[in-house]
């Protein structure tokens, strides 16, 4: 689980409260308004918005809200013009970081991420500049209680998923972003919905830190996933070499 935007993870387990839920709304909002746009209203048609739909209802979204947001994107409805940007940029002691974010202002956007590397530590760096540290994977998060992890391992394994790991009751599986959709239409015609489903960069390495040189890395991961543009951040920090209360 090192670093595969493993610190929004951690820090919806510290907090959720109405506040976070807001923030949380308002970015999948527009991610359904991005993916709507991209391949149309109809999430039978539409794998990412199906996600983005489905990640809703996980948030216990409106309906309204939902249909609002997918007729903004098609442009049944005015709404906001937002844009997908990346930011690559390095922590204190070497840690790559990537940012991905949704703004209707790219210099507004540009301007914060890249005042909050340098306020704690670190710089942003250009296009390309820590992206090769990462591939692009798919990745399901599937409850693993009542099922056999051999049964779910055959399902996903010939829809060409490449990986399946339990880890603290829940099965990982990854698979190629080409076959994403394959092994989500596999899960769902086995009757198995997973908690989590989506694209994310995974490091092909990972920086070991004491906690006393995590704490300005962390600090920094802390602000840019409180930023209200950004939608994942992903690291080369190795979380799980790191005590428990280091992240708290």
């Amino acid at each position: 689980m090192a670093g595969h935007n493993k610190w929004s993870k951690i820090k919806r387990q510290k907090a959720v409260a109405d506040a976070r839920k807001s923030k949380i709304w308002a970015r999948i909002t527009r991610d359904i308004m991005i993916a709507a746009r991209e391949g149309g209203g109809d999430p039978d048609m539409n794998p990412r918005l199906a996600l983005a739909v489905e990640k809703a209802k996980g948030e216990n979204m409106p309906k309204d809200n939902i249909e609002r947001a997918i007729k903004r994107g098609t442009g049944e409805i005015q709404g906001a013009d937002y844009e997908e940007m990346a930011y690559e940029g390095y922590a204190p002691h070497g840690v790559a970081i990537f940012v991905e974010t949704l703004t209707d202002n790219t210099n507004r956007t540009v301007a914060d991420i890249r005042h909050l590397f340098g306020k704690h530590g670190g710089s942003l760096g250009q296009s390309g500049s820590v992206a090769y540290q990462f591939e692009r994977k798919g990745q399901f998060e599937i409850d693993a209680e009542g099922l056999d992890e051999l049964e779910v391992f055959e399902i996903v394994a010939d829809a060409g998923a490449e990986d399946l790991k339990q880890e603290h009751g829940v099965f990982v599986v990854t698979s190629s972003v080409e076959d994403f959709a394959a092994v989500q239409n596999a899960l769902l015609a086995a009757g198995i919905e997973p908690k989590e489903a989506g694209l994310v960069r995974i490091p092909t390495a990972t920086v070991r830190l004491d906690p006393e040189q995590a704490r300005p890395v962390l600090k920094l991961l802390d602000a840019l996933e409180e930023h209200p543009d950004v939608q994942a951040v992903y690291t080369t920090l190795d979380y799980d070499a790191l005590p428990e209360e280091a992240l708290s």
